[in-house]
């Protein structure tokens, strides 16, 4: 590893979780600067160097504590409310607060039940596609940052990681209609195929993109994928988003790719993506050669438990 100065401790993510300075467990976050580095970076192109004049700050502190509540994370939950009291206290909750706290909660604890009828619900109470986008990321960054902290502070023994334990983990459902909002055929089961995506809202014109913005994409090789189009809507979260997934599946030591690959395709069963289960079970199906129990995880059903205590 090179010597960067990166200190893990010093993360939002470590302090949370009581990670101790000089412990193994602070060694190898240090190890995975790419993820923890970058983690820490979404927060703060997501919460602290922010366009206001897309989401106020308040706003975001008070979407972060919803998706927290929801979570019944309670670390994160008196982390965000103290940020919320420092921002200003909660926004006023008129129709257009209340529309996204209605939004919010759905799409933390069941997001396939959310459809393009939803976001076009937003976009009427006075939320722009940017805007929607945006809460969109901060709600997807804390249910991440829920199971990263819960995990940190589980590996470092601390009180939080004791009380929050371990639970059984059944099977998500999954959209099951089988065609898209445009009519085009849509998948209905998991599969390791590579799979067409189609968007609910629109994504970013190429020609509104600047030099720097369109050479980034370019680079990734992503300049004509309508997603990452779509999450250019807020490029700076894209940008450490990207680098924290790299940190996460390309990094040295640890769990062999195939592994970690294999966990991803796990947790979107979790989930209920058919899309984010396609890339990663393909993947670990590739890497280990192990497809037919890639397609026995696939074939699971829903609320079948992967973890029985």
């Amino acid at each position: 590893m090179t010597d960067t100065g990166f200190q893990p401790e010093n993360t939002l993510a470590a302090r949370l979780a009581s990670v101790q300075a000089g412990t193994p467990l602070a060694q190898a976050m240090a190890t995975r600067d790419a993820a923890s580095a970058n983690a820490e970076a979404s927060y703060r192109v997501l919460f602290e160097t922010v366009d206001t004049a897309r989401l106020s700050t308040a706003e975001r502190f008070s979407i972060a504590l919803t998706t927290a509540e929801v979570h019944k994370d309670a670390v994160l939950v008196a982390h965000y409310r103290a940020r919320v009291n420092e921002a200003g206290g909660v926004p006023h909750m008129d129709a257009r607060q209340e529309a996204v706290q209605r939004h919010v909660r759905t799409l933390a604890s069941t997001p396939l039940s959310l459809g393009a009828t939803d976001l076009k619900l937003l976009e009427a109470a006075g939320w722009s596609a940017d805007a929607i986008l945006t809460i969109s990321q901060i709600v997807a960054y804390v249910s991440f940052q829920s199971r990263y902290v819960i995990g940190l502070a589980m590996l470092a023994g601390s009180a939080a990681g004791a009380a929050s334990g371990l639970a059984s983990v059944p099977a998500g459902v999954w959209h099951t209609q089988p065609s898209t909002t445009s009519g085009k055929p849509a998948p209905v089961a998991f599969t390791r195929d590579e799979l067409n995506w189609e968007p609910w809202i629109a994504p970013r014109d190429r020609a509104t993109l600047s030099e720097v913005e369109a050479a980034q994409l370019e680079k990734a090789g992503h300049i004509n994928s309508d997603y990452f189009l779509l999450l250019a809507r807020d490029m700076p979260v894209l940008d450490h988003r990207t680098r924290t997934d790299k940190g996460i599946f390309f990094t040295h030591g640890g769990l062999p790719r195939a592994e970690r690959e294999l966990a991803a395709a796990v947790t979107s069963k979790v989930n209920g993506c058919i899309y984010c289960a396609s890339v990663h079970a393909r993947k670990a199906a590739q890497l280990s050669r192990e497809v037919d129990a890639v397609d026995a995880l696939l074939a699971v059903s829903p609320g079948f438990k992967f973890i029985t205590l």
